[in-house]
């Protein structure tokens, strides 16, 4: 039941991040210009992208109260293959080659991975060690990443800004699965958790990181970066923080890790697109772009 609402989770995800891109390039500020992360709210198209990554979190969420945190995020890694023929037709992506064996290598590698590792659930009440361990690392990761994406351009600050984001969302995902065990406890104990207040700001960084990827106008490298953290910096904080196990039995590590691998190696073929849209539009977003879907 975890792996299909995942699943559901990752075409809610794909699908309101291809409408969230329509929406922020249709604004004219540029990525660097964070005028545009107030402009985008008056966009329907994006408000209806953000309607469906709402849809999408809760279904996320739902799946990580039953399941591992490896396994779930491993499988909502797949929006980045849903997204790629939904950003053919809505915001004119191009989609080659490089694309389609990246996206293969994306699904083959997941279900590989998922398969084989079948990680355990380890704990549900994570020490605070191991907390503000993974919070300070995830901190550092993030400002390193805003620091090189802002001087960047193009499919650079795309994939930047893509890897700060996957960093944020890692750790949202890892606090949402406390978080929802909270939600059985009543309004009180969710407003005196740090749970709740951990999700809100991780979740704030995450949305400003990835607006700012999908605003430079490449689909491919801002969604790869975003899905290949998310899914590593996952696996680590799985490992590290809810202490679950990956490959139960002998002879499944190396095929569990080469199925990773293979997952991680396709997103980063998708990052390697940094050519602007066919209709001529700058990759930096600084002039507006038509949603194909209306």
């Amino acid at each position: 039941m975890a792996e299909i609402m995942a699943l559901l989770a990752s075409i809610c995800f794909a699908a309101g991040t291809v409408l969230q891109q329509a929406g922020s390039l249709q604004t004219p500020g540029g990525a660097g210009d964070p005028r545009f992360l107030t402009q985008i709210l008056r966009r329907p198209v994006w408000l209806a992208g953000a309607a469906l990554q709402g849809g999408g979190w809760i279904l996320q969420a739902a799946a990580l109260d039953r399941g591992s945190l490896v396994v779930v995020q491993s499988v909502c890694t797949l929006s980045l293959v849903f997204a790629l023929p939904l950003g053919v037709r809505i915001t004119h992506q191009q989609v080659g080659r490089r694309e389609v064996l990246g996206a293969l290598a994306v699904v083959a590698g997941i279900i590989v991975f998922v398969s084989v590792a079948q990680p355990g659930a380890g704990t549900t009440n994570p020490g605070a060690a191991a907390w503000w361990t993974a919070g300070l690392l995830i901190t550092a990761a993030i400002g390193i990443l805003m620091g090189l994406g802002w001087s960047g351009t193009g499919g650079r600050q795309a994939l930047l800004f893509g890897l700060a984001a996957g960093c944020a969302f890692a750790f949202q995902a890892a606090v949402t699965k406390v978080f929802v065990g909270d939600l059985h406890h009543g309004l009180g104990a969710i407003l005196s958790s740090w749970t709740t207040y951990a999700l809100i700001i991780s979740a704030l960084f995450g949305f400003t990181l990835q607006q700012s990827a999908l605003k430079t106008g490449v689909l491919a490298p801002a969604m790869a970066s975003s899905n290949a953290m998310t899914l590593f910096a996952s696996t680590l904080l799985g490992i590290i923080v809810f202490d679950e196990i990956l490959a139960h039995g002998d002879g499944r590590l190396v095929p569990a890790v080469f199925g990773l691998v293979v997952a991680l190696v396709g997103v980063s073929t998708l990052a390697g697109e940094e050519q602007p849209a066919p209709d001529g539009r700058a990759v930096d977003g600084s002039l507006p772009a038509p949603s194909g879907g209306g």
